[in-house]
């Protein structure tokens, strides 16, 4: 990594899930970050909008910054429960309650390295043609922002569990009963699996040393 660049990492789970209403949702709920513990979610309609939720403009800008979205809503935003076992979500646009079950065998595999090592860049970018073979859609690293702010990215997935039931609203209007996530959501480089699931993830994503974190 150059001089001119830097590097911000985010240790967390990732949640993704889609709903008979053909709405798709990817909550992030993030316990170690620069800009300390947080949650938020990305949506996508069933007819391709896609909506950021997040708690407040720091966040707001560093995902926007980083992701790809139809509409940006600030809200207060929540998740509480226990990553391994039960999601309570909260928002002014969202609720969503997920049940989560047992490792997969992927997930046992995850487990059996290191976190330093599976968190690591130059890791991610070893395995990412093995991510894109196994789980479709997926990828572990990746280059994404914009021309004035290019960024690129790394996904550490340290464990791997099935989401088994789900029930909740987006604006308003209920999501439905849990289904496979598909399509795929057109957030960014690298999409959720369409088995719906919790991952366990350190996420390192390197911009410009001149972007700040905080506006």
């Amino acid at each position: 990594m150059g001089a001119d660049r830097q590097r911000w990492r985010f240790d967390g789970h990732i949640a993704g899930v889609g709903s008979a209403s053909g709405v798709r949702v990817v909550v992030g709920w993030w316990h170690d970050t620069p800009l300390g513990s947080f949650a938020d979610a990305m949506v996508e309609t069933a007819r391709g909008h896609r909506v950021l939720l997040a708690p407040t403009p720091d966040v707001a800008r560093l995902i926007a910054g980083t992701y790809d979205f139809d509409e940006i809503r600030v809200e207060p935003f929540a998740a509480t429960g226990d990553p391994g076992r039960r999601w309570r979500v909260r928002s002014a646009s969202l609720r969503l309650d997920l049940e989560v079950g047992r490792r997969t065998p992927l997930g046992a595999l995850l487990r059996a390295v290191p976190t330093p090592l599976a968190g690591a860049p130059a890791w991610c970018a070893l395995t990412d043609p093995v991510a894109r073979t196994v789980l479709r859609g997926v990828r572990t690293r990746g280059t994404t922002g914009t021309a004035a702010d290019p960024r690129r990215e790394w996904y550490g997935a340290l464990d791997r569990r099935r989401v088994t039931a789900m029930s909740g609203t987006f604006d308003d209007a209920g999501l439905g009963d849990l289904r496979p996530v598909l399509p795929a959501p057109r957030f960014g480089f690298s999409s959720t699996p369409p088995t719906p699931g919790v991952t366990r993830v350190r996420t390192t994503i390197e911009a410009r040393a001149n972007v700040p974190l905080r506006g």
